[in-house]
């Protein structure tokens, strides 16, 4: 086992014993000294999860759903069985999990090649419906349904709140109906016939068994939970679970009873600690921490703005409205660096002015907030407060690095008038216009500080793999120096240099045993050196024309891959739709992180569709060739929230077959962003993303370019400025 999982085991080990008994010397007078339920927590509609990570009981399942929104993770341990899930409510009605166990003593019986057993593993439930003043909530799950099948089984499942029951605070009581494991003890038949595969250690896995999905024998289970108040709850069950393979084929654990006890304790609104028995032989322990991503760690603090500047009545000032100005030069350029000033303040970067006696069109960046809504309010009112009384119609352009995104037009006299109505944002939103931008603003009044532009940085940087049997964690700590030269419009050098201090990402560079190209499988090899070229490389974007844009980047493009790139994008700013073509020819690198290549080259590139559904809900499809020179497609479908949290699953199939794949089947994934400003409460357009695989192989493997264009466009079209309209104002 990992020295991280292992010492989390460890830990856990060691305080169940001592949780259990405070839970127990607790007892009924513990209980009765605290307030009524939910007077502290803001958990009313939030369920408990039980030993899977998902909501349920102690190890059985529950029909109610979290939030909408939410994300749960569950650590939970017992006779050896560690497992460790992430949860993620993607609907209302939908949730996610992915599951990580290990097993201990896995070779007591039966000898094997696993000391420690380690598997990976989805789950999906579904609210078929909600609970009501007389029916249940019900909802139907598939457990490890593309795993290897360790944990696999189906359910469908009831369960009825009790608020005005006999005893104090609330009694959930549930009953369901399980397959596979969940139907393995006392089973009642098999009400839609069939047979099920054994689990088998060690098989590829990764596929869904669609065969299998609610056939064989099926039984019945059955429990209750007493939310006593809101600190405490108490737990029975009666389990359909008989751990044929943990009990009678590996020995893991002696099964005396299919009842399993516990109590939980809210520890604060989003950690929750569990403490049972379970099976009539074992004590456990559960971890369960719950959080919103609209909720941030730290609340964000934008910082104030002026009240917009009205202009002076024309009839009392007329001079003010005197339009003498606009055939000075030199008055344009004072007010352009007075709203150069005024943006700076605002953390917004003027790009181009042009200036007419009755309008204007300005072009700034935004590389401070989450919200384009924001930085275009914000534009406005520094356009308000500088430009003379006579520019009537602000044309406001947001632009990412040479992108002209998209157009918002508005009159002043609305600004002025809508600043303190009741529906300020939705009023102003009726009246203001978004469209196209130009590619391009002739004549112009130019920042002229913008280029050239260097920056730097050296700091601190980690690198992680995830989920190697040998090691469930692995992880690289060392020291980045990056830097960015950009000496025009559009044009970026850029480079990172990385030096590793401590890391045991090299330690098993082992050879690939791949039947493709090995074009990821040798990944530990490339963390071997100390001090290696991450990245280096030479990028030109531009807009090519009416919602055309375009990018080429040549150079150390990954730490894996070198060579060309060249991208194509369709966005108009009002459709859902993107349309994309990517091109590349890359060689790969060579091991030691320094100039060389070594002779494998290919040929690689994609024809992809995005399209954004509405209410934060986006999918993306992407066609073509793929770096072991494999064809196929990937999909992925995501959602995000307005403050940039962004979650999705991807998957992809090619044409090579799932035994040349190896284990896992295929390539499957989530991907992870969450936005610095979440953790540290101010305004801060920067992301941490990460991609979480159950295993990288060499099959649908595609290339990383840095500066992709679609998430650069779209970031300022149409809807990314609707969705977050209702902060204009801020």
């Amino acid at each position: 086992m990992g020295t991280e999982l292992g010492m989390l085991e460890r830990s856990l080990w060691s305080g169940k014993a001592t949780l259990l008994a405070s839970a127990i010397a607790v007892g009924p007078a513990g209980l009765a000294l605290a307030d009524s339920p939910y007077s502290i927590f803001e958990t009313p509609n939030r369920p408990s999860l039980n030993f899977y990570g998902s909501p349920g009981l102690v190890d059985m399942p529950t029909a109610h759903a979290m939030p909408d929104g939410q994300f749960a993770i569950g650590v939970s341990h017992f006779a050896g069985m560690t497992r460790n899930t992430l949860t993620f409510q993607a609907t209302p009605r939908l949730s996610a999990s992915f599951r990580y166990i290990g097993i201990q003593d896995w070779n007591s019986v039966v000898p094997s090649a696993f000391e420690t057993y380690r598997d990976r593993s989805f789950d999906l439930r579904y609210l078929l419906k909600k609970e009501d003043g007389f029916w249940p909530a019900v909802t139907v799950g598939l457990q490890d349904f593309a795993g290897t099948g360790i944990y696999a089984g189906e359910y469908v499942v009831a369960t009825k709140t009790f608020d005005n029951s006999p005893l104090p605070g609330t009694v959930k009581v549930t009953g369901g109906l399980g397959w596979g494991r969940l139907g393995s003890h006392n089973s009642i038949g098999s009400p839609f016939g069939g047979n099920r595969g054994a689990f088998t250690p060690g098989a590829t896995g990764g596929r869904p068994s669609y065969d299998q999905w609610f056939r064989g024998p099926a039984a019945p289970f059955a429990g209750v939970e007493w939310e006593v108040n809101d600190r405490w709850t108490l737990k029975a069950e009666y389990s359909s679970d008989a751990y044929e393979t943990e009990e009678g084929q590996r020995g893991v654990f002696t099964r005396k009873s299919q009842f399993n006890f516990g109590t939980e304790y809210q520890y604060s609104e989003g950690l929750r600690l569990g403490a049972y028995y379970l099976y009539g032989s074992e004590f456990g322990v559960n971890l369960q921490y719950q959080f919103h991503p609209r909720k941030p760690a730290t609340p964000i603090a934008n910082t104030p703005t002026a009240p917009l500047r009205v202009r002076p009545n024309r009839t009392v000032e007329p001079q003010a409205w005197d339009t003498a100005w606009a055939s000075s030069t030199q008055s344009k350029v004072g007010l352009r660096d007075g709203l150069k000033a005024i943006l700076d303040e605002s953390g917004l970067t003027l790009v181009a002015l042009q200036l007419g006696s009755a309008s204007a069109e300005m072009r700034f960046s935004n590389e401070r907030y989450q919200a384009p809504a924001v930085a275009v309010g914000r534009a406005a009112r520094a356009m308000a407060q500088v430009l003379p009384a006579s520019v009537e119609t602000f044309r406001i352009v947001l632009v990412q690095d040479n992108l002209a995104q998209s157009a918002v037009t508005v009159r002043r006299t609305d600004l002025e008038a809508l600043e303190f109505d009741p529906q300020a944002a939705d009023a102003l939103l009726a009246v203001v216009g978004i469209g196209e931008a130009a590619p391009r603003l002739p004549g112009a009044l130019e920042n002229e500080d913008l280029y050239p532009d260097f920056a730097w940085s050296i700091g601190p940087y980690v690198s992680t793999s995830y989920f190697d049997p040998e090691a469930p964690v692995r992880l690289n700590l060392g020291v980045e120096a990056t830097a960015t030269y950009r000496p025009a419009p559009g044009w970026t050098i850029a480079g990172s240099l990385k030096h590793r201090l401590w890391g045991n990402k090299g330690n098993d560079a082992h050879r690939s045993n791949s039947r493709l190209e090995p074009v990821r499988t040798n990944g530990p090899r490339y963390f071997t050196a100390e001090t290696v070229l991450d990245n280096a490389y030479v990028s030109k974007q531009w807009s090519v024309g009416n919602d055309l844009y375009a990018r080429v980047t040549a150079g150390y493009l990954e730490r894996m891959f070198g060579g060309v790139s060249a991208e194509l994008l369709w966005k108009p700013v009002t459709s859902n739709l993107a349309l994309g073509v990517e091109a590349n020819y890359v060689k790969q690198r060579e091991f030691d992180g320094g100039f060389g290549f070594q002779d494998y080259s290919v040929a690689t590139g994609h024809v992809s569709a995005y399209y954004e559904f509405g209410g934060g809900y986006h999918g993306q499809v992407d066609v073509g060739r793929y770096l072991a020179g494999d064809i196929g497609a990937t999909v992925t479908v995501s959602r995000e929230f307005e403050n940039g949290w962004r979650v999705g699953g991807f998957f992809t199939v090619t044409d090579v077959s799932a035994d040349d794949f190896g284990e896992g089947s295929f390539d499957k994934g989530i991907n992870l962003t969450i936005p610095v400003s979440w953790f540290l409460g101010t305004p801060d357009k920067r992301s941490i993303s990460t991609t979480i695989r159950p295993i990288q192989r060499d099959g649908g493997a595609r290339l990383d370019v840095p500066g992709r264009l679609y998430e650069q466009v779209r970031s300022g079209h149409r809807n990314a400025l609707e969705d977050q309209w209702s902060r204009v104002w801020e």
